[in-house]
């Protein structure tokens, strides 16, 4: 099944939690928090404005973000997990 997200929502998968501290200790998968940074696999054309106009998207799919600990709806498609967020839950792109 693929997705399209629509207006100014994109679709985001979670990277791989580290397994070690910056100190060398190995973080089981119990104790780790799920990872703030993603890859946009997807995303919509724009936000629609108040005067009709869409502003486009300000990231791209292959963008690197950082979101928010609790952003974004987990949805489960084809035994993968992703996230869909607006764009404004969005805090950075990673630049490479």
């Amino acid at each position: 099944m693929k997705l399209r997200p629509l207006h100014d929502r994109v679709i985001i998968k979670r990277l791989e939690a580290e397994t070690k501290s910056a100190g060398g200790i190995v973080i089981p998968d119990a104790a780790a928090e799920k990872p703030i940074k993603g890859e946009v696999i997807a995303a919509g054309a724009g936000k629609i404005q108040e005067d009709g106009k869409v502003r486009p998207m300000a990231v791209k799919v292959g963008d690197i973000v950082l979101f928010g600990k609790y952003s974004g709806t987990e949805v489960k498609v084809d035994g993968q997990e992703l996230l869909v967020m607006r764009e404004e839950d969005l805090i950075a792109v990673v630049e490479k």
